[in-house]
């Protein structure tokens, strides 16, 4: 039997959310051939065979989310497989960690059913419990804010992660409160279904006012902390970037992104990779003067900007995407979060006096 297990979890950065995908660890992926000597059987109780660690319940959701693929369409859980059938499973799972410790911590929730909840993260909170971050997530303030709603009552038994943005990120973010939740919206994530747009400020004047970037994405060949940019595609996973100038400000550039993929520091890694590094990036190298005049004047002005804004400028601005059960369109946008908006009003003024 082949069971090519494509599980997005290994190859964790350290603090950050930073392996292969943003999607790392949060999907399991499962191509199977059934053995010519296959008995028929039903396929929720062949999948809990091979995954073991699953549940029934699990296995019937994903059915039920139209995850369970037998050669090239969804089957329903009383499915009898056949030998030579290929099957293709996506199962939603949260992150291997230790036991979710609540933590009451603000954070800003805004929208929630019984089904999902959607989240503005604040920049420098981590998602999710990892190396070097144990408590003090999102995560373990989810849970919390779980464990005070006396009509919660789900079927997972941790909290519902479908996706992740970097620590030092700010924006939206969706989390699933049952399995069926789960599994609906992972596909939707796996798919590129969901529509999304990040705000950036990066470095230097963007020749062009949209653009794309094309380039596989994979782990640095000497700085291990960082992404880089396989132009040829000899390593890494594919990846495309669009971008469109939103506002020029002489050696800065804001830009909204759209990522066609979703890889670890996919737009850190392209903006970079095409000489616009993150404004204060200091993973990649963006918290140093790299554009503008040499001038103590000037000098001073970006450092009191960096102090303004202390992390990369990223903002996951909008996000989109089919509510599991109604089936409607839900549509978010965050506006732009304090820092990035001080930062960029000292430009302003800045370019206004020079």
């Amino acid at each position: 039997m082949l069971d090519e297990n494509e599980d997005f979890l290994e190859n964790q950065f350290t603090e950050d959310d930073s392996s292969a995908d943003e999607n790392s660890g949060l999907f399991e992926h499962l191509n199977i051939k059934v053995d010519k000597n296959q008995e028929p059987l039903r396929i929720d109780k062949f999948l809990l065979i091979h995954r073991q660690n699953s549940s029934r319940n699990k296995i019937s959701q994903t059915c039920r989310a139209g995850n369970v693929v037998v050669n090239g369409n969804p089957v329903k859980q009383n499915y009898r497989v056949k030998p030579g059938d290929e099957i293709s499973v996506l199962l939603a799972h949260p992150p291997r960690e230790n036991v979710i410790i609540p933590q009451d911590i603000p954070i800003n929730i805004v929208y929630e059913d019984d089904d999902l909840v959607v989240v503005d993260k604040d920049p420098g909170m981590v998602v999710h419990p990892g190396f070097g971050n144990w408590d003090g997530t999102l995560v373990n303030a989810l849970a919390f804010h779980f464990s005070k709603d006396p009509n919660y009552n789900s079927d997972l038994d941790r909290v519902g992660l479908v996706h992740r943005i970097d620590k030092d990120t700010s924006g939206l973010l969706v989390i699933a409160k049952n399995e069926y939740a789960l599994s609906h919206l992972a596909k939707q994530f796996f798919d590129r279904k969901t529509k999304r747009l990040y705000w950036a400020f990066v470095w230097g004047n963007v020749q062009d006012d949209v653009g794309t970037v094309t380039g596989h994405i994979g782990r640095h060949p000497k700085n291990r902390m960082q992404m880089y940019t396989y132009v040829d595609g000899s390593h890494g996973k594919h990846a495309v970037t669009h971008y469109k100038v939103l506002e020029r400000f002489r050696y800065m550039t804001w830009v909204e992104c759209k990522l066609e993929t979703g890889r670890t520091h996919q737009i850190r890694a392209h903006m970079k990779h095409i000489g616009h590094t993150l404004f204060n990036d200091e993973r990649y190298e963006g918290n140093i003067i790299m554009r503008g005049v040499n001038l103590p004047k000037y000098k001073q002005f970006v450092q009191n900007v960096f102090e303004v804004l202390p992390r990369h400028a990223l903002h996951a601005h909008t996000l989109g995407f089919i509510h599991p059960v109604t089936k409607k369109e839900l549509y978010f946008e965050s506006p732009m979060p304090k820092d990035m908006q001080e930062a960029s009003e000292r430009w302003r003024k800045y370019l206004e006096n020079s």
